[in-house]
């Protein structure tokens, strides 16, 4: 993982107005099938289901204009896990956002970090995003298909799907007669869905931050206090990287506020997830990993973050807020039994669900006071897109940000207009 600390005063970083981009006839076909709810045992449920792809109305400011890409029923708190096509069938893990899933490296050892970095999951069970796509469908408490066959039975029971796999992969998928053609049709169908998830519809680029960075709008004063903490006091950049991204094309990637690795932040156990079940051991539990992973989970981009509560990787945290304060002063309060307790998240905290390989060195004692913690959430908050929308929508603002019109395109970055931020370049 080579870095180049660059001062960036010639680079002017594109960001390509990927939702204006059209998809491609794969994406196309990747939508469908993201969308298809009979793709799942009871026909009842999609990857659209704990990934929607609509904002949700119901609720108040932000979260009822942008969408989040998570599952609704998590968002509005009525459980902080997904329930599976079969009912009352539920997983142990809060869904996360699939926003910028696509720029995790495959899953893998760094030489030069000496850490795991990339793949899909929390628990990174899946090494790239197609293998991502393939896990879902077969899940006995997600979509509970039977088997590969089982699925691709269900795909060729649509004509559309008979053509668009033709066309697109040149391949006859009502041919099952060997499982060498089944597995081509089940492989091609997570291409599309990934090729669906590394569209414009998941990956924007149009934050408010970013349009910061543009030097086209300007964040609070509080925004700003919460920017500086973050970089600063508080260290959130230690492991939420701010780094420009340069890719193996010569692609500028704005920063993705993750480094790709796993951390056990010391989560205590929710008590909210329907049958108390074991705790998830995570990267620790995969096959072939060391014991010196227990407990550490995927370290998730914070783009927006604030349209995807409960947080953590069991959905421990109902707000930012509390999130913020947990790593603010875990070492610090008290603790109780667990999370039922009156106290917990205003006080107290509970013990953690696996104490092994904790972080103990960048969280737990930040030593920020109530309006520092404030002023961070405040920043996480610029991190989401669409803000020519929700900048501009007097349900999510107070003040409307003329600089940045409802209509604005994603933002230009030059390092000319640029604030005096230092910001790492990494290349890939």
């Amino acid at each position: 993982m080579k870095k180049l600390l660059l001062t960036l005063s010639c680079a002017v970083f594109n960001l390509t107005a990927y939702s204006a981009v059209p998809l491609t006839p794969e994406q196309q076909l990747g939508e469908a099938l993201f969308k298809d709810k009979n793709l799942s045992f009871n026909h009842n449920q999609s990857c659209e289901t704990c990934h929607s792809l609509s904002p949700i109305p119901s609720l108040k400011g932000v979260q009822g204009i942008v969408p989040g890409f998570v599952d609704p029923s998590n968002v509005k708190g009525i459980s902080p896990i997904s329930v599976g096509s079969i009912p009352r069938t539920t997983g142990t893990l809060n869904a996360p956002s699939i926003a910028y899933a696509s720029y995790s490296p495959e899953f893998g050892w760094d030489e030069d970090e000496q850490i795991y970095v990339g793949g899909q999951f929390w628990n990174g069970r899946a090494t790239n995003l197609i293998e991502q796509a393939k896990k879902p469908f077969l899940n006995p408490i997600e979509m509970a298909m039977l088997d590969e066959l089982d699925v691709v039975n269900r795909i060729k029971s649509n004509p559309k799907y008979i053509k668009d796999f033709q066309k697109i992969y040149q391949l006859t998928i009502s041919d099952t007669s060997s499982n060498k053609a089944i597995q081509d049709t089940y492989t091609a169908l997570a291409k599309a869905i990934s090729a669906f998830e590394q569209s414009g519809t998941f990956n924007k680029f149009n934050s408010k931050f970013d349009y910061y960075l543009a030097g086209t709008t300007q964040l609070s004063t509080t925004e700003k206090k919460g920017l500086d903490l973050f970089q600063g006091k508080a260290g959130c950049s230690g492991c939420h990287k701010m780094d420009v991204t340069v890719d193996s094309n010569g692609n500028n990637i704005p920063p993705l506020f993750t480094y790709f690795g796993y951390d056990n932040i010391g989560l205590p156990r929710n008590m909210a997830i329907p049958g108390n079940p074991v705790a998830d051991v995570g990267l620790g539990g995969q096959e072939g990993i060391p014991q010196t992973e227990i407990g550490k989970h995927k370290v998730k981009s914070l783009r927006n973050i604030d349209l995807t509560p409960p947080y953590g990787h069991n959905g421990i945290f109902k707000t930012l807020d509390d999130m913020v304060h947990f790593y603010n002063t875990r070492d610090v309060l008290k603790k109780v039994k667990d999370n039922n307790s009156p106290e917990f998240a205003k006080t107290a905290w509970a013990a953690p669900e696996i104490a092994s390989n904790m972080n103990t060195t960048q969280i737990g004692n930040l030593g920020l006071s109530v309006i520092e913690e404030k002023a961070i959430v405040a920043f996480l908050k610029t991190l989401t897109d669409d803000y020519p929308l929700w900048g501009n929508n007097p349900a999510a603002v107070s003040i409307k940000d003329g600089r940045v019109p409802e209509n604005s395109p994603p933002p230009i970055i030059s390092t000319k207009n640029m604030p005096a931020l230092k910001i790492p370049v990494r290349i890939k």
